[in-house]
């Protein structure tokens, strides 16, 4: 089924010190909507980077057109929920994907995840690292074991019918991200995954698409060892509450 004929999509794209990411992403989410004739628009969350990413962000505006690329900066760094939240507001798409700014994602899987999303009408697609032939690629061996070992402790305690918890490259509804966001309480890691088991409370429909993540091409990962206290506690937080 063509990727074409789809409704809208805004892609939401957080971004912090992400100057050198920034313009490769834009390029790659604009060529794959053209050749797939999707009707999109790009909304830039920009977090007060000190780097000069919003002024990048300005000038591909002014290239692409401010009806593609909507630039709706914020003063400082405010979280990764309230950043969706804030762009949301601003998103006239039928369909929002959220993604990482760092290249991590590629969006060639965008039209794969809106021909999932079409072939069982599903309320989010999420795209999975550990499910057919998706994968990781640039971690070191400590990564992928934190990463893998977060997801099995995930799938014992919660079961939530998702075989990637922790990814944060997925495609949703509108008025069911507006809905789950309302729903979750959670920051930093522990967001995405308290995403997929609210979606799974309020009963709704979950389809993936393998996906191969690649380990960021500029600038350093923001997982350090705060962020993995956070998940676990996140973690319990959620096996006590659901």
């Amino acid at each position: 089924m063509a990727a074409g004929g789809a409704g809208k999509v805004s892609v939401l794209l957080p971004t912090y010190e992400e100057r050198h990411n920034l313009p490769l992403v834009v390029w790659l989410l604009v060529r794959t909507f053209q050749d797939s004739g999707i009707d999109f628009e790009i909304i830039i969350i920009d977090d007060g980077s000190p780097d000069g990413t919003q002024e990048v962000a300005e000038q591909l505006e002014k290239i692409y057109g401010s009806d593609k690329i909507l630039l709706r900066p914020r003063e400082k760094k405010l979280g990764l929920g309230t950043a969706y939240i804030h762009g949301m507001k601003y998103a006239s798409g039928d369909f929002i994907v959220i993604m990482d700014a760092d290249l991590s994602h590629h969006p060639k899987f965008i039209p794969e995840f809106i021909r999932k999303q079409k072939e069982g009408n599903f309320d989010i697609v999420s795209g999975t690292r550990y499910k057919g032939n998706g994968g990781v690629h640039g971690w070191d061996l400590k990564r992928k074991l934190i990463s893998r070992g977060a997801n099995f402790i995930t799938q014992v305690l919660l079961r939530p019918g998702a075989s990637d918890l922790t990814g944060s490259f997925r495609l949703y509804r509108k008025d069911v991200l507006q809905k789950l966001m309302e729903k979750c309480v959670s920051k930093g890691y522990v967001f995405q995954m308290e995403m997929i088991v609210r979606a799974r409370q309020l009963g709704y429909t979950i389809g993936e698409v393998p996906i191969s993540f690649v380990d960021r091409v500029y600038g350093e990962s923001k997982l350090g060892g705060n962020e993995i206290v956070s998940f676990l506690k996140g973690l319990l937080t959620l096996f006590a509450t659901t």
